[in-house]
């Protein structure tokens, strides 16, 4: 049987990680994450869904990401800069060095491609 070249983002039958945002880095509430990783490539390149709960929490990416929501409201915060509503269907990239915050207003699931 030949093994095709292609997945889908089908997380039936797919066991979820479990997480939260460090502690320190907690502003507000307690975030909970899961996270169904579907794809680890050569290279450092990684793709799945991730879900978490309300809450707010600084973020500092090293590696870039373009995610896309999939349900929820989240606010995502660059220091220094203006707050950024994301729902369903909206998309964003973030870069290494970005530093800021997210806010999980309503819990929000998201699928992501992440290189580091």
């Amino acid at each position: 049987m030949a093994v095709a070249n292609f997945i889908t983002f089908d997380i039936d039958g797919v066991e979820p990680e479990f997480g939260a945002p460090k502690p320190e880095r907690i502003i507000f509430g307690n975030p909970q994450f899961r996270i169904w990783n579907l794809e680890e490539a050569e290279g450092g390149l990684y793709s799945g869904i991730w879900e978490a709960t309300s809450g707010k929490w600084r973020i500092v990416y090293e590696e870039w990401e373009y995610l896309s929501l999939l349900s929820g409201h989240s606010i995502v915060t660059e220091d220094g800069g203006e707050p950024v509503h994301l729902k369903a269907g909206d998309r964003m990239i973030l870069r290494p060095g970005f530093k800021g915050t997210w806010e999980v207003v309503e819990t929000t699931r998201k699928d992501y491609v992440i290189k580091i």
